[in-house]
């Protein structure tokens, strides 16, 4: 197979972004059997000629040789990284072609589980799609250079010269620290010898606030690097935004963004931001929505649908730092969060503490046995909220959900997938899906978050 050339029409986007066409060959023996061809930057309907490159399960990737028909949708990337980088996937698609694609996905993975499509409401996209990111994580090179791993090889990094999804303050203050870096002649981490000294950068910035954090992970102490004060001076100087400077100490073999140690080199170890009105303290491992401008529109969509009252009692699962929390506590009678990491509880209880909402108790459990304890104590709310990460609820929480019998369900899903296959859980104790509104939190990719309702019958 490899090796073979084929003229295809690209038939879907899978649940990665990355088109595909389904085709039928003929075996050794003479029989046909069906090949599933993965064909990068190439948008459904397109007709185009392509090479078979390697294996990949039961899928085969190509390279692209020719465009024999183009989408209307099809445009020019906007940036220079584009195709190399691993970030954003979709820039070859116009952003109303984005937009379609979304809803279609999110209708497609609710067919698939017998839903009504007709229940999607079409996607709601950003007014500017460019700079809409608060938090951005680059990767330095074993030469020290720095930038975005490459797509397909998670060894190579791609030398950061710009980034349209960040704000330029933000691609500023990195590209400072790349060049404090080149300055002194330090090294990044190697994967394979795990050697060197330097391994992320990241970067978050408030949108209300200005304040921005920028933290470099790196495998010894600031006592141990040279030219430490070099670096102070020169964020001091001119990132006057910069209110958190951190150094974290990662000396683990593993390559994650964790902290053995935390070094405040400038400022606080914390900046301020905020959401819907309510102040909240972001730490350098804290989650919050990526994109605050729709995380705004997320919110409010909750609410709506949600209706909350104030003689009503709430349920915020996966609850994290109290984003949906604090602003639904202000139009219930009581709401209690549950969310399995106990830093994030420990800060959504601060968080309500600064902002003087006084009506909520947040529990530190996984989702299913905090329901559990949250229920003995308090009995079936009305109104549940959850919101979980990309792998979904699972079918245990879900049907525990369904066994609490709140007479309100938003499900906020940043993954359509495993979203529809969560709420099937729920027809079997008598909950009818209502509306889903799916809302692009992240233009230029094919990732899209929604809302939904769901009410018992």
């Amino acid at each position: 197979m490899i090796g073979k050339r084929f003229k295809v029409k690209v038939d879907h986007f899978d649940n990665r972004g990355v088109g595909e066409s389904v085709t039928m060959r003929k075996t050794k023996r003479g029989n046909e059997s069906r090949l599933h061809l993965m064909i990068p930057y190439a948008i459904p309907g397109e007709e185009v000629e392509v090479t078979v490159e390697h294996a990949i399960r039961r899928k085969w990737q190509t390279s692209v040789d020719q465009f024999v028909q183009t989408h209307p949708d099809r445009v020019e990337a906007r940036c220079p990284h584009f195709e190399k980088c691993g970030g954003c996937s979709w820039q070859h698609l116009s952003y109303e072609g984005q937009l379609r694609q979304k809803t279609t996905a999110v209708k497609g993975y609710l067919e698939k589980e017998g839903f009504d499509a007709a229940l999607v409401e079409e996607t709601i996209g950003m007014e500017n799609p460019w700079t809409y990111r608060n938090k951005m994580e680059f990767t330095f090179a074993p030469d020290g250079s720095l930038g975005l791993h490459e797509k397909g090889n998670y060894l190579n990094v791609i030398p950061l010269e710009t980034c349209y999804i960040m704000k330029p303050e933000m691609k500023e203050a990195v590209l400072e620290v790349a060049d404090w870096v080149k300055a002194h002649e330090l090294t990044g981490y190697n994967k394979e010898t795990v050697e060197g000294l330097l391994r992320f950068v990241m970067v978050r910035q408030s949108f209300v606030t200005g304040e921005i954090m920028l933290a470099i992970f790196a495998t010894a102490g600031p006592d141990e690097v040279a030219g430490i004060q070099d670096l102070v001076s020169r964020i001091e100087t001119k990132f006057p935004n910069v209110k958190s400077l951190l150094w974290l100490e990662n000396r683990d073999l593993a390559d994650r963004s964790q902290a053995e140690e935390t070094h405040l080199l400038h400022g606080r170890d914390f900046i301020y931001d905020e959401i819907m009105g309510y102040q909240f303290r972001l730490w350098f491992d804290t989650f919050f929505q990526p994109n605050p401008v729709q995380a705004e529109q997320l919110i409010e969509l909750a609410i709506e649908m949600g209706e909350p009252k104030e003689t009503e009692y709430m349920i915020d699962l996966f609850c994290g730092v109290g984003t949906f929390s604090l602003p639904f506590a202000s139009r219930v009678k009581e709401l209690a969060g549950i969310e399995l990491v106990e830093a994030s509880i420990a800060s959504a209880k601060r968080n309500a503490s600064d902002n003087n909402v006084d009506n909520t108790s947040f529990l530190a459990k996984d989702a299913r046995h905090g329901i559990d304890e949250v229920l003995q104590e308090f009995g079936n709310p009305e109104l549940l909220l959850l919101d979980p990460p990309r792998s979904g609820a699972g079918g245990k929480v879900m049907r525990r959900i369904g066994r609490a019998q709140p007479e309100r369900i938003v499900y906020v899903s940043c993954n359509p997938e495993t979203f529809a296959e969560d709420i099937v859980h729920l027809k079997e104790f008598g909950y009818e899906l209502k509306k889903v509104q799916p809302v692009d939190m992240f233009p230029q990719t094919y990732h899209v978050e929604c809302c939904a309702l769901l009410k018992k019958i």
